[in-house]
């Protein structure tokens, strides 16, 4: 049974701030899903994975292509994991439910605290994740690095 990971970004953009998280996902030796709400927003992250440092390079693919159960990282906006995905980190307020938290390895709820449709958002999920029996954290960088600030 997995957890739920909240990441409150308050001091870093989601295209800092996914990168580190998806290579550590990588680095645990799982595939991941990155699921958003809007596929013009999903192909503007594609094209900032791409830009990252070549020492940081994360393979990764836009879902829609011949090659994207192979992937080891797929940008999606669709319900399904196509991948095999252990991990899903979902942005801009997509959605995930119990069943998932449950099923895979870890989810990673990315929401930028700048945005108040984002935060309502990742307290709803919190609320009905943390209500079915999901395990949670919380994380903040308000301080300027990463801090667990709850857990239920």
């Amino acid at each position: 049974m997995g957890a739920a990971y909240f990441y409150h970004l308050t001091r870093n953009p989601l295209e800092t701030t996914l990168p580190m998280l998806v290579g550590k996902s990588l680095q645990a030796g799982w595939r991941v899903a990155i699921r958003g709400v809007d596929p013009g927003r999903m192909a503007w992250l594609d094209e900032k994975l791409w830009q990252g440092p070549e020492d940081a390079f994360l393979p990764h693919g836009l879902a829609g292509g011949p090659h994207d159960a192979e992937q080891p990282v797929l940008l999606t906006t669709a319900p399904d994991l196509p991948n095999g995905a252990a991990c899903l980190m979902t942005v801009d307020g997509a959605a995930v439910d119990a069943d998932e938290v449950k099923r895979l390895e870890r989810v990673c709820v990315l929401f930028d605290g700048n945005n108040d449709q984002q935060v309502q958002a990742a307290r709803g999920q919190w609320k009905s994740l943390t209500a079915a029996g999901c395990a949670a954290q919380y994380w903040s960088e308000a301080s300027g690095r990463w801090e667990k600030k709850a857990e239920a």
